[in-house]
């Protein structure tokens, strides 16, 4: 008899965006003449066409694939050399970080669970509240976990409680923690992590001989100059430190799918031993073994962000969703409401009105506005009495969603 990994049975509920997709439709198979009028600003999913410059390259990249002279069948697994050199060039000058230590890949959610492959098990594993579900996850389809408790939170996890108190931003634990999962600008909460903050959890990470997970998926977004883009900007990070960058909202790529990983080689864990072994040697394999690495017509587009042309093309972008994100802020505190985030990062996290739950805000969005947004119990029990405001999307929506939000909550 083939058996399961019975640790997906400990998973509640469904997926979080799926739940989400499945309540929008029932409610528009039972309101159909209401479907049109729907906004989606729940899934944090880009809406603006990709930049010229990025369409260009991705079609030099087919061309050259139509001629047998210019062919490129498998590519390396690691990520093209012209990429990964432009990535470092253009994200991390100074930072002495190599080309040889950026492994491209399909996306920046399917990196977050599959680094758990080169961790072993016994890993005191912390994560903040509220938080991206797929670290938790992933982690309980990995075995890391016990069963879930009455407000979702699993055995075996340490949780850091974020909260309008200390900003969304998590404090460094009394606990030892072996691997910590760090987000920042953040998703769902739109906070970021000032510099002293940064070097406060690198310090502990050095003292507790741990990891640092660094999702830098939003990096792109910040507008503060004395906030950190990478936690490669902090001394000593290099030694305990993997940071991870996605091309999907900056570049428009969520459909496109391209990302990287930065694992600079000096960077280890132990064997059960004590031998130290370099996280870089273990990842490559891993990397090679299981992924055959992203296309090439997307690799050429990827790198053309980093073109002059692209540059410009994706600030204009990002000046756009920044533009949105003021707009909700500013709505959200004219209907008296608390609002978080949207300064550096693209997402509004916003207090429910007195009484409401997030899903009961959620339901109340959706049908008396039409307007789709994130509960925030959907990211942990420290999300609760929050929702989560997506500004990517088109001026014109955002605009009608702040009329509908002003005039539902009035």
């Amino acid at each position: 008899m083939a058996t399961i990994n019975a640790n997906f049975l400990k998973l509640k509920a469904g997926y979080l965006f799926p739940e989400i997709g499945r309540r929008v439709k029932a409610y528009t198979e039972a309101n159909p003449d209401k479907a049109a009028r729907i906004i989606r600003c729940g899934i944090g999913d880009v809406t603006e066409a990709l930049p010229p410059a990025i369409v260009k390259a991705m079609h030099e990249g087919v061309d050259e694939l139509a001629h047998r002279e210019t062919f490129h069948g498998y590519g390396p697994e690691q990520g093209y050399e012209f990429l990964r050199q432009a990535i470092v060039d253009n994200q991390f000058a100074d930072l002495g970080i190599s080309a040889d230590e950026v492994f491209i890949s399909d996306g920046s959610k399917c990196d977050t669970g599959n680094i758990l492959d080169i961790f072993g098990k016994g890993n005191t594993i912390a994560i903040t509240d509220p938080v991206y579900p797929v670290y938790v996850d992933t982690n309980v389809m990995a075995g890391n976990t016990g069963d879930a408790d009455a407000k979702g939170a699993y055995e075996g996890l340490l949780y850091l409680p974020c909260n309008a108190e200390n900003g969304f931003v998590a404090d460094v634990p009394t606990e030892k923690a072996d691997l910590i999962y760090l987000c920042f600008p953040n998703n769902p909460t739109g906070s970021v992590a000032t510099r002293a903050q940064l070097e406060a959890w690198v310090a502990y990470a050095k003292a507790n001989d741990a990891i640092i997970l660094f999702d830098a998926a939003y990096e792109a977004f910040i507008q503060d100059p004395e906030i950190p883009h990478s936690i490669f900007e902090i001394e000593g990070a290099k030694d305990c430190c993997i940071e991870f960058r996605s091309f999907s909202k900056n570049g428009g790529f969520t459909g496109v799918r391209c990302a990287y990983v930065v694992i600079p080689k000096t960077v280890t864990g132990k064997t059960e031993t004590g031998e130290r072994i370099p996280l870089h040697q273990l990842w490559s394999r891993r990397h090679s073994t299981k992924f055959n690495g992203a296309s090439y017509p997307v690799q050429k587009a990827a790198a053309a962000v980093f073109s002059e042309e692209g540059k410009a093309q994706v600030n204009e972008l990002i000046e756009h969703y920044m533009g949105n994100a003021k707009l909700l802020i500013e709505a959200a505190t004219a209907a008296g409401l608390q609002v978080f985030g949207g300064k550096n990062a693209p997402y509004v996290w916003v207090g429910c009105p007195k009484g409401l739950s997030s899903w009961d805000m959620f339901d109340k969005m959706l049908q008396e506005a039409q307007v789709v947004i994130t509960p925030g119990s959907g990211f942990g029990s420290a999300g609760e009495g929050y929702f989560r405001i997506s500004a990517f999307n088109s001026r014109a929506n955002v605009e009608e969603v702040c009329n509908r939000l002003k005039a539902l909550i009035a």
